[in-house]
């Protein structure tokens, strides 16, 4: 059992909105999973929500907007901590310069129950948003989060 996790040499997926670094899987914990996600500048993820899964997110580098619902925005700089709760249409985007977050997936029932790998998950949003899998996960890994 990992109880340290280190952020270089990352698996990188490389979605056509975003980057999400895997600093560990939702497998090899109990309720959790943690990522590095990286957007260039004007970059988003698509608006979203997880039914099952709180987010959290710790703002590294650079600045953003999040949108929550239709239309409420909050803007976004290091050292902000950013709480989403399950259900909740959300979307954070880079303003400027590029921007990175850590982000922690913690599931409301423990264990996700479909999707129980990170990897069936990215799968799941590619077929949703129809985004090439192999593309994606054939980014280089990080040198460095």
């Amino acid at each position: 059992m990992s109880y340290v996790y280190p952020t270089d040499g990352l698996k990188r997926y490389r979605f056509p909105t975003h980057v999400n670094d895997l600093v560990f899987d939702r497998s090899e914990a109990r309720c959790s999973e943690a990522f590095v996600v990286v957007l260039k500048p004007g970059e988003a993820p698509p608006r979203h929500r997880h039914d099952d899964t709180e987010q959290v997110f710790y703002i590294l580098d650079g600045r953003g907007t999040l949108t929550v619902g239709d239309d409420e925005c909050h803007a976004v700089a290091p050292g902000n901590v950013v709480r989403i709760p399950p259900g909740v249409w959300h979307a954070i985007r880079a303003e400027g310069a590029a921007m990175r977050y850590l982000a922690i997936d913690c599931f409301v029932s423990g264990l996700a129950r479909e999707e129980r790998t990170w990897d069936e998950h990215v799968r799941a949003m590619c077929t949703r948003n129809g985004w090439d899998y192999e593309k994606v996960v054939s980014a280089p890994p990080t040198k460095g989060a």
